[in-house]
């Protein structure tokens, strides 16, 4: 009987020690399942501010776009920009050096010449900008930069470059977009046609 007791008493600490490597296993995996919830999280939120800043870019290029063709501003002389003016307060301006001609990159933002801020900002209706934003507002208000490249290559019109930048809720979320515009004389968008 003792020799039974002493076997028995030996599985009772075989099983102690067993059940804790088993629960230290279960305790490792649970700890690293939330970790990668809190990774999965932040990778979401990126995505969100990543694609509320192209939003906002491109809203300030639609408008850039829409400014160009509406009461004739693209027959407005361009200038060599070094300021910033606001659309907002029915400011624009059409540059003549583009953004490469300037030494800069349209990816490298904030836009700068000779130390002063160049563009025009635009903040769209229903858009919230603060500083220090706060869910649901931006960072910044979108920039664009429209400048005039000449005659366009069919010969017919005129082309612009424009250049959009836009914020997310952090200065870190930041989109850049680009287009070429023509505007040609004689054109009639009739729709549906």
């Amino acid at each position: 009987m003792s020799a039974r007791r002493a076997r028995a008493r030996r599985q009772r600490g075989f099983v102690l020690i067993a059940s804790l490597l088993l629960l230290l296993i279960i305790t490792i995996l649970a700890v690293s399942m939330f970790r990668s919830f809190g990774i999965q999280e932040k990778i979401a939120g990126n995505i969100r501010e990543k694609q509320r800043a192209t939003h906002a870019a491109e809203e300030a290029q639609q408008y850039a776009e829409w400014w160009l063709t509406s009461s004739n501003n693209a027959a407005i002389p361009a200038v060599a920009c070094t300021t910033q003016l606001n659309a907002n307060l029915n400011e624009g301006q059409i540059c003549s050096n583009t953004l490469a001609s300037s030494g800069l990159t349209a990816a490298g933002v904030p836009w700068d010449i000779g130390g002063n801020a160049v563009g025009v900002s635009y903040t769209p209706p229903g858009m919230s900008v603060e500083a220090n934003a706060a869910a649901g507002t931006y960072v910044q208000a979108p920039i664009f930069y429209i400048a005039y490249l000449g005659t366009c290559s069919d010969g017919v019109g005129s082309c612009y470059q424009i250049d959009a930048v836009g914020y997310g809720g952090t200065g870190t979320a930041v989109s850049v977009v680009e287009s070429t515009y023509e505007i040609s004389a004689g054109v009639v968008n009739r729709g549906g046609l």
